[in-house]
C-alpha cells in the first residue's frame, strides 16, 4: 500500500502510550507539571494508580533500523534511542528542554538543527524514556538553508 491515505473511517480513535514509571509521582510530576501535559483522568484502587494525560495530537512514527540510527546520528551524533523514543512538538525545544532538565531529565543532547528544518533535543526522562523535543521553524528561516530536505 502506497502512502495515500485511506477513503474510509480510521479504524483507531486515540493512540495512547502505556508507561509503567517505578516511581510514578516523580513520573507524573515531570511529565503533567513540568512538560504541561493536561490531566484527562486519574483513576486509583488497591491495585495501584494511573493517570491518563493528554498530549496533542498522536501519531505512530515507523522507521527502520538505518533511519533510525540516522536520527539518532543527526539528534545527538551517535546511536542512543531504544526500541521505543518519544517525541514532543513543543513551541521552544531551547526553554523546554532547560526546564526538563531542572526538573531531573538528563539531557542527552542539546538543541539540534535537523535536516528536516527542526530544532531537536534528546532527553532521558522518567518512566525510562528517551524524549525529543521538536520545534518546527518556519519557513523563511528554511528558506536559508540551501540542500536541506524533510526526512
Amino acid at each position: 500500500m502506497s502512502g495515500t491515505p485511506s477513503e474510509s473511517p480510521a479504524p483507531v480513535h486515540e493512540l495512547r502510550l502505556v508507561v509503567t514509571a517505578a516511581d510514578y509521582d516523580e513520573a507524573l510530576r515531570f511529565y503533567r507539571d513540568e512538560l504541561g501535559l493536561p490531566e484527562r483522568a486519574a483513576f486509583a484502587s488497591r491495585d495501584g494508580r494511573v493517570t491518563i494525560l493528554e498530549a496533542g495530537r498522536a501519531t505512530l512514527e515507523l522507521t527502520d533500523p538505518n533511519h533510525a540510527e540516522f536520527i539518532d546520528e543527526v539528534e545527538v551524533g551517535r546511536r542512543v534511542a531504544g526500541h521505543i523514543r518519544v517525541a514532543f512538538q513543543v513551541d521552544d525545544s531551547t526553554a523546554t528542554t532547560a526546564r526538563l532538565a531542572a526538573a531531573g531529565a538528563e539531557v542527552v543532547a542539546e538543541p539540534t538543527r535537523t535536516p528536516w528544518n527542526s530544532l531537536n533535543s534528546r532527553l532521558e526522562a522518567p518512566g525510562a524514556l528517551q524524549l525529543t523535543l521538536f520545534t518546527e521553524l518556519d519557513t523563511a528561516e528554511a528558506a536559508g538553508s540551501p540542500g536541506e530536505e524533510r526526512a
